[in-house]
This record gives structure tokens, C-alpha cells and sequence, in this order.
């Protein structure tokens, strides 16, 4: 028997689900300018350029990087290139990256002489040790273009096309997770379906069904519909809905769209009346402009495309049959959408462009966290003793009955917390904050199990107070796949009932999950006018402890306040995943719960699980270090135009050209097509510049050094790219 309440709006949970990525709004961060960074000594300063990654492994991230040495003594900048290995810590919700733990491993002084190199070097070495950067997480992202790229994509995800459905009048779904359950409600005359995200109530022994948004109130005779308005619902009904949870500050009604169920995995494409193409990219191209789903039409061929998930599917016609495309396997035209264009938010589902070189780079970077053992606590309930299931081809069982995610490993017991791996002797506990993880068997998790997204939780390491760990975006179900990101496993998870209780799977349809360059991944019901505040919970319909992976609902989520949805509280007609940059921006502000003051709110845009709600209490503010932290600072004076060659030369990008550090002097290397200007081109452009390279100059080496200065670049604007940089500052 459950008790009927009004909880948080339903989709504010759904959006708590998504990933990632977690990416930065529309402004340069405070970080704009956080390169060159400066350590002074006793002998001098050192100034430290933006690092090249060259690769990153969980959180250690290795690399080189251009250096200057300014002694008392000398007037002179001694430049130098030294390598090295480092710790990261990361912190989406600020856009911060800490690199600390630095290990030189290599040294190299082309401008000075053999004699000074092993003073030189010392006086770094000992400067570096017990150094600390801080600086853009963004900037860390876009450098990694030079770094190594996830060249294996993931074998067994799903992509089969839901069922999708077209309709021309203002619409939402409503999607039931099989067919309707229902539970009784306690103290009432009225059941609960428990498998929906909307309300949907069934009077007792009658073929009576209601669905509200707490403002509007829908009737049927049967729970799939036809659903027609109703103006007055019954009063017993309508007082179990507590006064206080409603909010003055949702949008009101303008008209009450059309409900369209659903009992299998199906995504609603609604437009604004008939659809109204609109021709793009010369004519190469036509969009659907009166719809938040993408629709396009390539003429060559006349194929139409949508955008789902991340997943491109393609058809001669509305009717189907619709088949997957690769982002990678896209027409050329689709690359050649501008940024600026009314639907230039979709370049980062087109593999190859700036804004998917970033996203997918974005999936390699860990969040992680320092967790303090004394403060971690975990309780596990399940309905009845621990049931568990054979993960099949694996040596993993997971707990079926409960809303917690526990792993049977080896006689073992493990659970992931928000990001935190705990263990166990026996499947209720006690448990404790694991410090060591079967790694090898979890990872052997396939995506056709629900527990998948815990393979992307690490354990780094420990000390008798803390344990480090981390979390990249496949935690929140978002996967880099052939150059783009995309949403979910594709796979269908059925849900556990027990009594009255349902346990919900994360899923890949139904969501209307969009992504933009800007703010990640954010969900809705459909297109319209403002809508109805969807979400009323009916509480008792779910576990009391939601699964990690869903929120209250049984779609993908987190438990907790995972919010990293850009609405907070989505309507309809909230949808920013098509939009360019401006109109993505008009759209977040115009929503008045992003309003605080007349300026957006970011609070609630918080990216890191482990900075959120009661997790915080498990963060180690201060995390141990070995002995005195020498802390760098930014040098604003300088130019972030200095570089390091593989080779160990010093070069820098200036006025619009190479220059290569010889004899303490800078010599300028002749340009290779036009790829030395500042401003670099678009993607095509490049790939022919590169084509056209001539093999002199064999000693520099342009694309290596290219591709560093367009990731350096990228690494200056707002996500989603192709913003002026801006004055430069001049080097020395």
C-alpha cells in the first residue's frame, strides 16, 4: 500500500541522467587565459607552457611541455622542452583540471650550452617536484586532438531504430515500461501506474484512468487512450495532490497537446502543424524548422535523416523502414552545416567536425574525487533476502532485487555509489569504501547488462584515509561512438517488480534526448508551445531507494541531485538540442527556472556527482600530499604561443607563422599552405591544406605541430567552437 505525494518534478530527475559531459555554458570561463603558468625559486622563475598531452590513462595523464628559465642573473629566457607524468584531478561543475604529482622523466635545453644543461636541469627538476597547476578543464579536453584517440568503438552496442511515430499536432508521450501496472494507492479509492514518468491514476474496480501534470488533467476509459482534456477532475482525486509542491513558476497552458502512448521503445518526432522544410548548406540540404527533432532531407539522394539519441537513422519516407548510419558514414554535406546555422548545434553528432572532436575527446577525461573512508557510508536494502543473477558470458552476478547496484564477484560483494566502488563480505553489508576492485572481471560487464555503466568507475588509489576515484561519461550512459557521442546502449532492460515495488532500467528511448556542443545532453517530451509541468510522482509507485542509475523513474539517472540537465524543470518547447549557440542561449534564459536575479542560474547545472547534495560530505577538501605543494600561478604578461616538438625543440606560433627556437633566436620555418594563420579553417578546409602539403621542410613537423596549435585553439573558446580568440598576446 503506498502513500500518493507530489515529488520533484519528474523530467528535472530525468534529466539528472545525463552525461556529459558535462560541458561548459556559453562563456569563456575564468580560466580564458590560465597559460603560461610561473613557479619561482631562489635562482629564478619558471614559466611553464600550456602542456601537450600525449596520452592519458585513467588519471594519469603524460605529455610534454615548452618551458622558460629566467634567472636573477640573466636577462635572457633560457627555453626548454621537458616530459613528464602527472596526476589529474578534475572538477566539471568548475571546469578545473589540477595536475599534480609531476614526475619529470626528460629534460632538453636546445638554447643552452652542455655545460649549463645539468644545473639547468636540476634547478627544473626540483621546482617541478612538488609542483601544482590548476587550470581549464576545456583547455585539457581540446589538447588531447594531439593526444591518443579511443580508436575502437564499442562492438556491442545496440542500434536498432525504435519504433518512431509522426505527428503534426502538439503532442506528448506517454511511454509505459511494458504494459501498465498498477498498485494500489493507500487511503484512497485509486491505483498507480508504476511503470510510466507521467501520472496516470485508475479508479478502483472501474474503467475509469486519469492523467495530470498537476495542472492539467487528461481521461480515458482505458490506460493506452484516446486521452481527451478534462476541466473538472474528480475532487477526492485531485486534494491527495499536495498544494505546496505546486510552483508558480511554471508556464502556463497556451493549448493542452495531444498524450500518444506507448508500451514499447518509441520516440515521438512532432512538428508545429505540417513540416515546413527549409533549405541549408546551398541547397545540398533541407531541415524540418518547425520540430525540436532533427530532420533532414539530403537532395542527392532523397533520403530523410533523424537524429535520436545521438544515433543517426535514415529512410526514403515517415513510414520507415528506418535504418542506422555512423556519424562517420554521414553525406559530406552534413560536415558542411554551419555552426552559426539554425541547426548548427547537430555538428557534434557529425563525426569529423570540431564540435564531435571535442565531445568524444571530452569522454576521455575522468571526474574524480578524493573520498574520505570515515564519511562514505552505504546501506543496501533489498525486498526480501539478496537475490542475484549470472551476467552471462562473465564471472559477475548483480543483485536483482534491489535499487542499488551490487556485484557477486569471487565470494565478494561490490556496489557503486554516485561514482564510489564500496565492498562487502556478505551482500548486506557492513560496507566500506573499496580501495581495490576486480577490475579485469567488471570490465568483462557487456552493454546488454544494466550494470554496464559501472565499468566506468576506477579505483586510482588509497590511503588509510582516502581512497581516489573516478568516473568518465560512460557512467552516465554516454558512449564516444565512430567520432560522436552518443546516448545509451541501445539495449532494453526489463524492469524487476516485488510487490509494490518497481525497479526501473535506464533507457535509451523515449526521452527525447538531445545533445549540443554547449551544455551536453538534455532531455524533453516532445515539441510546443509551453507545456504542462510534467511529473507528478506518485511516490509510493517506487522503491524508496532509487536505483543509482535512475532517479524515481525508470530511465537513465543517478540517485541524489545528479543534475546536469541546462532546464532543471523541462517543458515542452525546451528543447535545445538543434539550436545554434545564440539560440540555445535565448532559450535557457527565457525559461524562468534558470532565472536567478535576471541573470541564468548555473548552480543546479552541477556536472560533478560528488559534488552534490550529501556526497559532498564524503570529499576530502584537503587531500594529503607529501610535503610543501608549490603551487604555480598564471603569467599574464606572456603569450601562450611556445611549444615543445616531439623532438625536444622549442617553437611558437607567431604573427601568423612558425618560428623555430635556434641560437636563442627565432627563426621563421616557411609556411605549408595556409594552415600557420590564426584563425584556423573548418574541417574540410584542413583536410585539404594537408593533402596539399609539400614534403619540404622534412625537419618540422607541420602536422604534428598544426594540430597542436588547432587544439590550443579550440582550447580558447566556448564549447562548441568557432568563436574570434581574440587579441593574442605577443611572446618574448
Amino acid at each position: 500500500m503506498m502513500k500518493l505525494s507530489l515529488n520533484v518534478p519528474i523530467l528535472r530527475v530525468i534529466s539528472r541522467c545525463f552525461i556529459a559531459c558535462f560541458l561548459l555554458l556559453f562563456s569563456l570561463t575564468s580560466f580564458a587565459e590560465d597559460w603560461p603558468q610561473e613557479l619561482s625559486g631562489d635562482r629564478g622563475t619558471i614559466v611553464v607552457y600550456q602542456p601537450q598531452p600525449e596520452k592519458l590513462k585513467g588519471n594519469i595523464l603524460t605529455g610534454r611541455a615548452a618551458m622558460s628559465l629566467e634567472l636573477k642573473d640573466n636577462p635572457n629566457p633560457i627555453f626548454g622542452v621537458f616530459w613528464f607524468s602527472a596526476k589529474i584531478a578534475t572538477d566539471r561543475s568548475e571546469n578545473t583540471v589540477t595536475i599534480n604529482q609531476l614526475k619529470v622523466t626528460k629534460v632538453g635545453w636546445p638554447d643552452s650550452t652542455e655545460s649549463d644543461e645539468k644545473q639547468f636541469s636540476q634547478f627544473v627538476d626540483a621546482q617541478l617536484a612538488n609542483s601544482s597547476f590548476t587550470a581549464s578543464l576545456s583547455k585539457l579536453t581540446a589538447s588531447l586532438t594531439s593526444a591518443e584517440q579511443i580508436k575502437e568503438s564499442l562492438a556491442t552496442i545496440k542500434n536498432d531504430p525504435p519504433i518512431i511515430q509522426f505527428t503534426s499536432i502538439l503532442s506528448v508521450l506517454l511511454s509505459y515500461d511494458g504494459d501498465p501496472v498498477f498498485r494500489d494507492i493507500d487511503n484512497s479509492d485509486y491505483q498507480r501506474a508504476l511503470n510510466t514518468p507521467l501520472a496516470v491514476i485508475k479508479k478502483k474496480n472501474q474503467a475509469k484512468f486519469y492523467l495530470t501534470s498537476g495542472h492539467l488533467w487528461y481521461q480515458a476509459s482505458t490506460a493506452l487512450g484516446p486521452w481527451s482534456i478534462l476541466a473538472n477532475p474528480p475532487a477526492d482525486l485531485k486534494a491527495l495532490i499536495p498544494k505546496e509542491e505546486e510552483q508558480s513558476d511554471t508556464p502556463q497552458v497556451i493549448s493542452a497537446p495531444n498524450i500518444v502512448t506507448a508500451t514499447k521503445p518509441t520516440e515521438l518526432v512532432v512538428s508545429d502543424g505540417k513540416a515546413n522544410w527549409t533549405s541549408l548548406v546551398g541547397g545540398k540540404l533541407l531541415y524540418v524548422e518547425n520540430t525540436e527533432t532533427p530532420w533532414l532531407r539530403e537532395l542527392a539522394s532523397g533520403d530523410m535523416y533523424l537524429l535520436l539519441s545521438g544515433r543517426w537513422f535514415s529512410s526514403k519516407s515517415e513510414q520507415g523502414p528506418w535504418v542506422f548510419v555512423r556519424g562517420d558514414k554521414l553525406p559530406q554535406s552534413f560536415k558542411e552545416i554551419p555552426p552559426e546555422s539554425a541547426i548548427g548545434g547537430i555538428r557534434t553528432s557529425i563525426a569529423g567536425t570540431d564540435e564531435a572532436e571535442q565531445a568524444v575527446l571530452d569522454a576521455q577525461i575522468p571526474q574524480t574525487a578524493a573520498i574520505k573512508r570515515s564519511e562514505a557510508k552505504l546501506t543496501v536494502n533489498y525486498d526480501g533476502e539478496p537475490i542475484f543473477e549470472k551476467i552471462a558470458n562473465t564471472q559477475v552476478e548483480y543483485a536483482t532485487n534491489t535499487s542499488a547496484q551490487v556485484l557477486k564477484i569471487s565470494g565478494k560483494y561490490y556496489a557503486v555509489d554516485n561514482g564510489v566502488w564500496f565492498v562487502a563480505s556478505k551482500a548486506k553489508g557492513p560496507w566500506q569504501v573499496a580501495d581495490d576492485i576486480p577490475q579485469e572481471a567488471i570490465a568483462q560487464i557487456p552493454p546488454s547488462s544494466p550494470m554496464y555503466n559501472t565499468t566506468y568507475v576506477t579505483v586510482y588509489d588509497s590511503t588509510p584515509d582516502v581512497v581516489y576515484v573516478g568516473y568518465t561519461p560512460g557512467y552516465m550512459w554516454s558512449y564516444p561512438y565512430y567520432g560522436v557521442p552518443i546516448y545509451g546502449t541501445g539495449w532494453y532492460y526489463p524492469p524487476y517488480y516485488v510487490g509494490g515495488w518497481y525497479y526501473p532500467r535506464p533507457p535509451t528511448w523515449g526521452l527525447h534526448v538531445g545533445y549540443n556542443p554547449w551544455t551536453g545532453w538534455n532531455v524533453g517530451v516532445s515539441w510546443g508551445s509551453p507545456f504542462f509541468r510534467v511529473g507528478v510522482v506518485w511516490g509510493g509507485g517506487y522503491h524508496h531507494h532509487p536505483r543509482p542509475c535512475c532517479g524515481r523513474y525508470y530511465g537513465g539517472g543517478y540517485r541524489g541531485n545528479t543534475n546536469i540537465n541546462i532546464n532543471g524543470n523541462v517543458n515542452i518547447g525546451n528543447s535545445v538540442s538543434i539550436a545554434n549557440r545564440d539560440h540555445a542561449k535565448k532559450r535557457i534564459a527565457a525559461n524562468p527556472t534558470n532565472r536567478t536575479g535576471g541573470r541564468i542560474a548555473q548552480g543546479h547545472r552541477t556536472n560533478n556527482l560528488y559534488n552534490q547534495g550529501v556526497n559532498k560530505k564524503r570529499n576530502a577538501i584537503k587531500q594529503p600530499s607529501t610535503g610543501k605543494i608549490n603551487r604555480a600561478k598564471v603569467s599574464p604578461k606572456r603569450a601562450n604561443n611556445v611549444y615543445a616538438d616531439k623532438r625536444g625543440g622549442v617553437v611558437r606560433h607567431e604573427n601568423g607563422q612558425w618560428q623555430n627556437r635556434s641560437n636563442k633566436n627565432w627563426k621563421t620555418v616557411p609556411k605549408q599552405g595556409t594552415l600557420n594563420s590564426p584563425s584556423f579553417p573548418n574541417q574540410q578546409q584542413r583536410n585539404q591544406q594537408i593533402n596539399r602539403q609539400k614534403p619540404n621542410n622534412r625537419s618540422f613537423d607541420h602536422k604534428t605541430m598544426n594540430r597542436d596549435l588547432h587544439g590550443r585553439q579550440m582550447g580558447n573558446m566556448s564549447r562548441g567552437g568557432h568563436q574570434p580568440i581574440g587579441n593574442a598576446r605577443r611572446g618574448r
